[in-house]
């Protein structure tokens, strides 16, 4: 008897669009479904709405992120230079303030 492959979420393309494809669907497919950690109240409870669109189950909070994940690399990239420019920028006013 022949064996069968699992599938999985992909089962539904069958032989067609090529094994990466279908590997990149079921990773993006499973990341976007799965449960992700708020960035406000750090629950487990952030699930996704629609493309970019995030809301936490707990304390309502929405935002927005990547497509299927809710922060990308970009993303937390900016974050990190900003916060370094708002850190740089209350030093020279605390600065102004005490001259």
């Amino acid at each position: 008897m022949g064996r069968t492959k699992k599938v999985g979420l992909a089962g539904g393309f069958k032989a067609r669009y090529g094994a990466t494809v279908r590997k990149r669907y079921v990773e993006a497919t499973v990341e976007s479904r799965k449960r992700h950690s708020c960035p406000k109240c750090r629950n487990l409870t952030v699930k996704r709405q629609s493309i970019g669109i995030w809301s936490c189950g707990k304390c309502g909070f929405t935002f927005t992120g990547g497509a299927y994940t809710p922060s990308t690399k970009t993303g937390i990239t900016a974050k990190r230079t900003a916060s370094g420019l708002t850190r740089a920028s209350l030093g020279t006013n605390e600065m102004d303030n005490q001259v």
